[in-house]
């Protein structure tokens, strides 16, 4: 494979080394007094941990302030255990997850009448807030009617709605019955909430009645009566309740089969007695679901224990959380973001949801927000900050940032020239750009930052505390195959090689148990395989994400990910977006490799254009990645969570009919890429113009 690796990447940020007070400080200090060690650092810290898996997580979970029931037993897991056999963790541990969020086993993290959650609709206008006292309130009310109306532990409750107080309220109040929740996003088309519905054959499902984006706000009842008509046929179904978005106008929705207004769901209870039903560490909690950009999406099910433990891990090791923070991440309720929301919850944290477009009513809200609510920890994308930097605008100029202290971005490959226009000129030198990498398929990351290591420019800072990752290649052509280590500088696929304690404890519905090894244990044998491409820096040991497997492009042999093109196209002032995929079709010999660029306003595609980024892309890579085809677009496909969609559009040119997934925010956008399936003809009668 050929890989561009910045020989010397830039260091960006270090840390304090007169700071010793940090929460992985604090978790050394701990497993040094309890094992008699001598461990000093980050580096020793993440080699004792890979090599003592159970002891670690042990550790872990009792310094987490947990509330929990049983006697914690080592070893808390068969390290011996294949992993794709799904091995078990904390046995005689019983808890809740949603008693978690509301209460710690430290008094002093959620005092009653501290904020919990402060809602924000779009263009920056709060709308309500909530304290633990009356969050604790809401939860034992909504669980209380949930039980009214026949919701028992097991059972599926579909959450759909925005980034919400309620919504938070709704999802903790399921868990807390130990029952399953499943959020989506109500901006979700009613095919692709179909798709991930349908398959868990809930027992009810919630549904905010109207939706706010980009400036504009649209009533759901016809998505819901879609969606209802379809769902009133599964066996399980009591009642889809019709949540009002905009109190002052609930939507009529008698047309809906088996549809209550919330104020009659409410009806069911007015008791607000919190009753948590404790469960074994492995229980099912959560569905996710794959992104589903093309076909079926998968239904992952993740466990009280997963979801708590490694959430919390990440959240207060790798990002440093403290009592007393102010967290916002931009996110809708469809993606597995989400649940930094409820873990910021879980944390003790103060949480400030916003519901809408990131740049309405300007390009600036979220910025004013981090300033208003004097936020800590802000969880964003690569996608955001390319906009700012793209706009010229430097947040340190503008904005007291001065209670910032980190800022996370995740859902793409994050170029450098945003890394270094983040400390050079965005946002305080101080703030630590947390990289990470992981998602839907662990509910936790596999490589993350890290506050007692450099971040080096275009680089994820460590593979994560208590996930033995790592870049591997194949060395058979069978399936799965053995596996080794790919040197320093060798690019290959990021995987997990040992048991950790949010691998999903099932997929839902028919041949789980397939989908599941399929889709993680089919290529490398007892490795969890990511399918995502990346290579470990020589110098740093940091590593560098190339894009995902499956969409790595390959021309006459040559390897390389789409990153690298974006990294290089992304610098030229006149492109606003683009998307690099391959086309290989049924006759073709060889895999052409096109470029599609969206312009940006005010700027034309010209032949001089396409010999300026044919010469960039040879001058900063090789000839051999400059693409065969670049040709303009009026527009990207994007998930509803502004993730760049590749994989539709090549097989789209590569002679398939892709049907788009209702998690694609602009899914018309994909008709414009049928008409270069026949590429050569295209260009025949362009030139008879």
């Amino acid at each position: 494979m050929s890989l561009n690796l910045i020989e010397n990447p830039r260091k960006l940020w270090s840390p304090d080394p007169s700071k010793n007070d940090t929460n992985i400080h604090r978790l050394i200090k701990a497993i040094n007094a309890r094992y008699n060690l001598k461990l000093n650092g980050f580096k020793e810290l993440k080699e004792w941990s890979d090599n003592n898996i159970a002891k670690f997580w042990e550790e872990n979970f009792l310094f987490l302030d947990f509330l929990y029931e049983g006697k914690v037993q080592s070893p808390v897991v068969d390290e011996s255990a294949r992993m794709d056999s799904i091995p078990k963790w904390f046995a005689g541990v019983k808890l809740n997850f949603g008693e978690n969020v509301l209460f710690s086993a430290n008094p002093a993290a959620k005092p009653a009448d501290k904020i919990a959650g402060i809602e924000v609709r779009e263009g920056g206008i709060e709308t309500c807030r909530v304290t633990y006292g009356e969050l604790r309130k809401l939860v034992g009310r909504y669980a209380n009617c949930m039980k009214a109306l026949g919701v028992k532990k097991g059972d599926r409750v579909g959450v759909v709605a925005a980034n919400s107080i309620k919504t938070l309220a709704l999802v903790t109040a399921v868990s807390t019955i130990g029952a399953i929740f499943s959020t989506a996003s109500p901006d979700t088309g009613a095919t692709g909430i179909l798709d991930r519905m349908v398959q868990i054959e809930p027992t009810a499902v919630f549904f905010d009645d109207a939706a706010i984006y980009n400036g504009k706000s649209w009533e759901l009842v016809e998505k819901m009566r879609q969606v209802g008509t379809v769902l009133a046929k599964t066996p399980n179904l009591k009642a889809m309740i019709s949540i009002p978005r905009f109190d002052d106008a609930p939507r009529n929705i008698s047309s809906i089969p088996k549809c209550i207004s919330f104020d009659d769901f409410l009806l069911g209870s007015f008791d607000t007695t919190l009753v948590f039903e404790r469960v074994d560490f492995s229980t099912p909690c959560g569905i996710v679901f794959s992104s589903g950009t093309s076909g079926a999406p998968k239904c992952i099910v993740h466990s009280h224990g997963g979801f708590l433990l490694v959430g919390s891990s990440s959240y207060r090791f790798d990002a440093d959380w403290r009592l007393g923070s102010t967290c916002m991440q931009y996110t809708t309720t469809g993606w597995i973001m989400y649940l930094a929301v409820v873990q910021s919850v879980v944390q003790g944290a103060t949480t400030v949801m916003y519901d809408g477009s990131p740049f309405q009513r300007s390009i600036h809200v979220l910025l004013e927000l981090l300033q208003r609510y004097k936020i800590s920890y802000f969880g964003t994308s690569p996608r955001y900050l390319s906009e700012l930097m793209q706009n010229r605008i430097r947040p340190r100029e503008y904005y007291d940032l001065s209670e910032l202290t980190c800022v996370t971005i995740t859902g793409m490959v994050c170029p450098p020239p945003v890394f270094e226009w983040f400390y050079d000129e965005g946002f305080p030198q101080n703030v630590r750009l947390n990289n990470i990498t992981g998602g839907t398929d662990l509910a936790a990351t596999i490589g993350s930052s890290n506050p007692l290591l450099p971040v080096y420019s275009g680089e994820v800072q460590t593979f994560t505390l208590g996930l033995v990752g790592g870049v591997r290649k194949g060395t058979s052509d069978t399936e799965p195959c053995p596996s080794v280590a790919c040197a320093p500088g060798e690019p290959g696929e990021l995987v997990v090689t040992k048991v950790f304690p949010s691998m999903p404890c099932m997929f839902w519905g028919k041949d789980g148990a397939k989908k599941y090894y399929d889709s993680y244990f089919s290529k490398f044998d007892n490795v969890w395989c990511q399918q995502d491409l990346a290579v470990i820096h020589p110098k740093t040991g940091g590593f560098v994400m190339i894009g995902r497997s499956d969409g790595v492009l390959n021309p006459s042999g040559v390897r390389f990910g789409s990153a690298e093109i974006y990294t290089v196209v992304e610098k030229i002032p006149d492109i606003l977006d683009s998307v690099c995929v391959g086309q290989r079709r049924v006759h073709d010999k060889d895999e052409s490799v096109f470029l599609f660029v969206k312009m940006r306003p005010g700027y034309k595609f010209t032949k001089d254009l396409i010999e300026r980024i044919r010469g960039a892309i040879r001058s900063e890579l090789s000839v051999r990645h400059v693409p065969k085809y670049i040709f303009e677009t009026p527009d990207i496909p994007t998930t509803v969570n502004m993730k760049k969609v590749e994989v539709p559009i090549k097989k789209i040119l590569c002679g398939e009919r892709v049907k788009p997934s209702g998690t694609l925010a602009n899914p018309e956008s994909l008709e414009f890429y049928y008409q270069f399936v026949d590429v050569e003809k295209l260009l025949q009668n362009q030139s008879k113009l």
